[in-house]
């Protein structure tokens, strides 16, 4: 733009824009010097920028957190964009009040466009959930366990012939195969739908293709998506990566709409064949999480107040993705990285799940459920590595947090409360109370998974929807699919390490854990930071054991 056109636009067009920019500046203008968690002690920030937010990303794995609490306690506040001071807290009460209080204290607005940007509209709301409740219950979840098994299976299979054709032991990047076969998964127990990721014959397929794209993530937060988070407006603004996003957000638009039209026509055709046409929520049988949730939605027998239009049904379907593919692959990959650094406890499961009384390579739910040993393992994997390490709330208006232990501030005062302003980003720090000394012991930090043969008192605190951790969070808004989650990994780990050994192909040390929605591994030696758990497989030998 020429300096002559610029003298042509009128001063009061350019005194507005500059008006609603220094507007829309105001509350971290303001914020960061009124805030009443000023007074709270904490880092020095870094940066005016990102504020302690580089920081927490070079200590990986929220570690950092871990050593704020030890060095300023139990309450204390940070910086993130913009310099705004965070809450952090480990009071099991302050965070269960928190989560308790979900239309007070809801996700980002940042946040959740950025989730929108990537997924679409697909925040749950209480109608929405009350519908799809009855999708993840114990005996949809019990239906469902035989595709867990059967894709557990063929994941084995696929292994057992690369290993046929390399030799034993072969270098293999499980998370490739967990991906493939939770993606297969969710398919077909989320949409009766198969991605064929796990067949090496099978052509690309575009849902899956597009799902990939969306979730691949940069090392680090592009400034421009930060800004378009604070600033809608430079959405208009599309670099390479918005533009691919985009692209594949259409294509499973277009491909989630087919299913639902689809799924709708079966539902309505079953229905017109029986003598009372209506559809209700029990009267009719169906596997997969969007039939069932399709007809919830169309039954005769719920109000309009609690019935979803297309578009939200539309938006389950990358919520699925997300809730039944990304955890689940990334806390086995993690479960399984756990067992070859502790060897003696992969081979005392190994034992359980030889000896399990079941005469098939089929267990039932209920099967796996009873499996002590495996679900000790489960639990403290997900205790130590959960792929969700922190999530962050925001209150739409100003509250007083209650506290279960006092804090003392900068000024050497006491308060048993803390003093929220409204839009303060709230940080429940999942991974750090996951492992909380105070709470778990001295030995918090180690995956010992015979802690849960009696585990401490103390846990019963955490407001954790699950085993008393938050790993699936708590309150209103816990995480949905937990059952399917759970006992999808079971499955996994039953069939695969019944079949295979597993040690770690790299030392310890050269693993890392990159953050994107779920925390994931990858190789510090590898520049391009794609995931990466290389492990040495063999075949499972009794004679050499």
């Amino acid at each position: 733009m020429s300096l002559s056109l610029v003298s042509q636009i009128p001063l009061g067009i350019v005194l507005a824009v500059l008006a609603g920019i220094l507007w829309k500046l105001r509350p971290f203008l303001v914020g960061q010097f009124t805030s009443p968690l000023l007074k709270l002690k904490g880092p020095r920030s870094s940066s005016w920028f990102y504020g302690n937010l580089d920081d927490k990303r070079r200590s990986e794995d929220t570690l950092i957190y871990d050593h704020w609490i030890d060095k300023f306690g139990h309450v204390l506040s940070y910086r993130g964009f913009f310099n705004m001071p965070r809450l952090l807290t480990t009071d099991t009460r302050a965070i269960n009040h928190v989560l308790t209080h979900s239309a007070l204290y809801q996700k980002p607005v940042a946040a959740q466009r950025t989730l929108s940007r990537l997924l679409g509209n697909g925040d749950q709301h209480r109608e929405q959930r009350r519908v799809m409740n009855p999708a993840f219950g114990p005996s949809q979840i019990r239906e469902l366990t035989e595709i867990f098994v059967e894709k557990s299976m063929e994941l084995r299979d696929v292994w057992a012939a690369e290993l046929e054709e390399k030799g034993e032991p072969t270098r293999l990047n499980v998370v490739r195969g967990l991906s493939k076969m939770t993606l297969d998964v969710i398919g077909l127990a989320g949409f009766n739908y198969e991605f064929h990721a796990l067949n090496p014959n099978g052509k690309p397929n575009a849902l899956a293709k597009a799902f990939e794209e969306i979730f691949t993530f940069p090392d680090k937060i592009p400034v421009l998506l930060i800004l378009q988070n604070f600033f809608p407006v430079l959405s208009v603004i599309k670099d390479a990566r918005a533009r691919r996003i985009a692209h594949a957000k259409e294509a499973m638009k277009r491909i989630g709409s087919d299913l639902i039209a689809q799924k709708k026509a079966e539902i309505l055709r079953e229905s017109s064949g029986k003598k009372n046409a209506n559809v209700g929520r029990q009267s009719l049988q169906g596997r997969d999480l969007l039939t069932l949730l399709i007809k919830a939605n169309m039954a005769t027998d719920i109000p309009d107040s609690q019935r979803l239009s297309d578009e939200d049904v539309l938006a389950q379907v990358p919520t699925f993705l997300v809730a039944g593919h990304e955890t689940t692959s990334t806390a086995t990959t993690w479960c399984l990285y756990a067992l070859t650094q502790y060897p003696d406890v992969q081979r005392k499961l190994r034992e359980e799940l030889l000896s399990a009384d079941t005469d098939t390579d089929t267990p039932t739910m209920d099967e796996l459920n009873a499996l002590p040993y495996l679900d000790m393992v489960v639990r403290e994997s997900l205790r130590l590595f959960a792929p969700v390490p922190e999530s962050v709330r925001v209150p739409v208006k100003d509250d007083i947090i209650p506290l279960d232990k006092p804090f003392t501030d900068r000024f050497g005062q006491v308060h048993d409360h803390i003093t929220i302003a409204k839009d303060t980003a709230i940080v429940v720090p999942i991974k750090t109370m996951n492992r909380l000394k105070s709470i778990w012991g001295e030995d918090s930090y180690e995956f010992r998974p015979e802690r849960w043969e009696n585990p401490p008192d103390s846990i019963s605190s955490i407001p954790g929807v699950w085993a008393h951790m938050l790993t699936f969070l708590g309150g209103p808004r816990a995480c949905i699919g937990y059952r399917f989650s759970i006992v999808e990994m079971k499955a996994l780990i039953f069939t695969l390490v019944r079949a295979f050994e597993f040690e770690l192909a790299v030392p310890p040390s050269e693993i890392k854990k990159k953050d994107g929605i779920v925390q994931r591994p990858a190789l510090r030696g590898d520049p391009s930071g794609n995931p990466q758990m290389p492990l040495l497989v063999r075949r499972y030998n009794p004679t050499r054991a």
